[in-house]
């Protein structure tokens, strides 16, 4: 099966190294951010641009094949999420899909693990690969959710199967009028395995709904999906959707990333924690940012109402 270990686990050259003092980066800090700043996005499945400063733009590029998910797109998708995770570049990330419709979900017919299914193995040396390759394919959609840049997703027509567990793993959900959406698997005679019924439950707050959903396999709507609390803003169309997303991330841009990025790692960790130790996690982390320079910044610019201007991270 055509799953690279190396691929999928990349190493995050550009975190921040300790030893920086009064602004001035170790040797090993501008060698992480030299990395960051040559970062290239070249890939097969995927088409990355950069429509305003800081703001990255991740569109699914299969049009033809209504962008669904063959072999090269999990590993490109976890090499593009670590790239943008240290990109100093980037502060928020929009994720879209091209064509006519935003996913289709896994493509059958180009995918090595499910050409697994179809060989002669022996059931459990099958169920061996399995336990490698599904891990593999979550990971695709949680380098969303660890990616410490707010994620966006920008929605339009179908989003089914696998899209589901995609978009559960963003920050944001956008869409347009005419989208809709499927959690699919139990038509496949499975039950959804990369993120779906873990996250979307969470987000929509609804366990009869939820269960509803994903036993008939149903579609819902736009509007039933706002309603549910799973898509936050609806669009007439494509381009004022998109023209919207651009916009919140140019907002979410502007701010200090040290409040953004530190905001989603402790709104992540706190969901799956309980409150006190959510408190606790947050008290230990922000021990260390409340004396970042952008707190001043953020404090001064409100003091003499002038907007700051806050260093790459």
């Amino acid at each position: 099966m055509m799953f690279s270990l190396a691929r999928l686990i990349s190493k995050s050259a550009g975190s921040t190294v300790a030893g920086e003092a009064k602004h001035v980066p170790s040797k090993l800090s501008l060698m992480a951010r030299a990395m960051s700043s040559q970062v290239t996005y070249e890939f097969e499945t995927l088409n990355v641009t950069s429509p305003e400063e800081y703001v990255k733009h991740v569109e699914l590029n299969r049009p033809k094949k209504m962008n669904a998910m063959n072999t090269a797109f999990w590993t490109e998708m976890i090499d593009c999420f670590n790239k943008l995770a240290v990109d100093p570049e980037c502060r928020v990330v929009i994720l879209s899909g091209a064509g006519k419709m935003f996913t289709a979900g896994l493509d059958f017919s180009d995918n090595e693990f499910f050409k697994t299914l179809m060989e002669g193995d022996e059931v459990s040396r099958k169920a061996f690969i399995f336990r490698r390759g599904i891990p593999m394919m979550q990971e695709s959609f949680s380098v969303l959710e660890r990616c410490n840049k707010p994620v966006i997703t920008a929605m339009h027509q179908g989003c089914i199967g696998a899209g589901v567990d995609m978009s559960a793993a963003a920050d944001i959900r956008y869409c347009t009028d005419d989208a809709w959406f499927q959690i699919k698997e139990i038509e496949l005679g499975l039950a959804a395995d990369l993120g779906t019924l873990q996250r979307f439950p969470k987000i929509i707050g609804n366990d009869s709904l939820c269960r509803e959903l994903v036993y008939t396999a149903r579609k819902f709507t736009a509007e039933e999906a706002k309603d549910m609390g799973f898509v936050s803003r609806i669009f007439p169309d494509k381009e004022a959707m998109m023209a919207a997303t651009v916009e919140l991330a140019q907002t979410i841009a502007s701010k200090s990333p040290v409040a953004i990025q530190g905001s989603k790692i402790n709104m992540v960790y706190s969901r799956d924690h309980s409150v006190p130790e959510g408190l606790e996690y947050m008290a230990t982390y922000n021990s260390a940012m409340l004396q970042s320079e952008d707190t001043m910044k953020a404090v001064m610019g409100l003091m003499t109402k002038e907007t700051p201007v806050f260093a790459k991270l």
